[in-house]
């Protein structure tokens, strides 16, 4: 089975032109800044919001279809949804916010309460049965919105943003029993996020949408290799930049020169990527084998555990990961002088 969606819908001044096709037991992550669709899109899949063009078509039912009057209603849609603030009802239980879904598929009481709390143990909640929502922490809640969202056994689970209420901590336990049970739920299921860890982590391919279009689309190792736009770049935490190639050189828009390996490039408009990590920085010009140096201008560090992300401004922008120890070692601080060194061999070019 396969969910193929194209959405083309208008809200206000806003133009969504999206679409997505997700496989039986595949995780497709759509990621994008704020403001570019992402929940508009997830919202239209659900039913809670009617497409102007476009089809929904999950296996052989078609769930939207505009042109030919066609539209199920969110209830009678085989889809669960985990929403960003886990919308659980107030003045019920986690229990019975669980067998809520049960019930409206006919199931008795009782039988629904039973396999909401076989749900509940699965998620690590059965002590937390009684409790109401005000009762649970954030992680806890979020935990009970899944529960109730698979209980359904649903043909699609969509995810929207489900770890941006909670704090890092808590986001980072919760991540990790998320890919849990996704990976044991055998249906499809879309995440909307703008984290590129959480796409990174659970997703098997991801859908870049930018301004309510498409941008690009691939595994997160296709991505990282060639991204395609500065969104995408600094999702997968990379540096590009686009140019000319003439040669082996690539001169930038920004009128830079980058020395590439000769045989990567061809004559014409291309995509230059430099990884972080390929990236050294100096306090003095440097002397030796690397081909491509530029002075600049410490911007910004960010320090992670024994590593840091230091972003230096010159001729051309660039980040940098160097060790913690490089930090102290080089005395860098912001608008610390500074030189930046990649080797050819390290730069990575291709056509726009």
């Amino acid at each position: 089975m396969t969910l193929d969606a194209a959405v083309d819908v208008t809200v206000g001044t806003f133009h969504l032109d999206v679409r997505v096709a997700v496989g039986d037991g595949e995780l497709v992550a759509v990621l994008g800044p704020n403001g570019a669709g992402k929940t508009t899109f997830l919202r239209a899949l659900a039913g809670l919001v009617a497409i102007d063009g476009g089809r929904i078509v999950l296996g052989d039912q078609v769930l939207d279809d505009p042109a030919a009057g066609v539209f199920v209603a969110p209830e009678r849609r085989p889809v669960g949804v985990v929403f960003q603030d886990h919308l659980l009802f107030p003045h019920l239980s986690a229990l019975d916010n669980v067998a809520f879904g049960l019930r409206r598929q006919g199931r008795s009481r009782r039988a629904a309460r039973a396999a909401a709390g076989e749900w509940l143990g699965r998620v690590g909640l059965a002590a937390e049965a009684d409790r109401r929502p005000a009762q649970l922490s954030g992680g806890q809640a979020q935990r009970v919105a899944l529960a109730r969202a698979l209980a359904t056994d649903p043909a699609v689970l969509l995810l929207d943003e489900p770890l941006a209420a909670l704090d890092v901590h808590t986001r980072t336990a919760v991540r990790r029993d998320l890919r849990r049970h996704l990976d044991g739920f055998g249906g499809m299921r879309l995440l909307v996020t703008h984290d590129p860890i959480d796409a990174l982590t659970l997703a098997h391919r991801l859908v870049i949408v930018e301004g309510g279009r498409v941008v690009q689309e691939g595994t997160p190792e296709e991505i990282t290799e060639r991204p395609r736009t500065e969104y995408a770049a600094e999702l997968v935490g990379t540096n590009l930049y686009r140019g000319t190639a003439e040669g082996e050189l690539v001169r930038t828009e920004g009128g830079a020169v980058i020395v590439a390996p000769a045989a990567m490039t061809a004559p014409g408009p291309v995509y230059a990527v430099i990884s972080p990590a390929a990236v050294a920085i100096h306090r003095h010009e440097p002397e030796g084998s690397p081909r491509n140096t530029w002075p600049g201008r410490v911007a910004h560090i960010e320090r992670l555990t024994t590593k840091a992300r230091v972003r230096v401004d010159g001729p051309i922008a660039i980040v940098a990961d160097v060790t913690a120890a490089a930090v102290n070692a080089l005395d860098l601080r912001e608008g610390a002088e500074v030189w930046t060194a990649v080797k050819a061999s390290e730069v990575g070019v291709y056509p726009v």
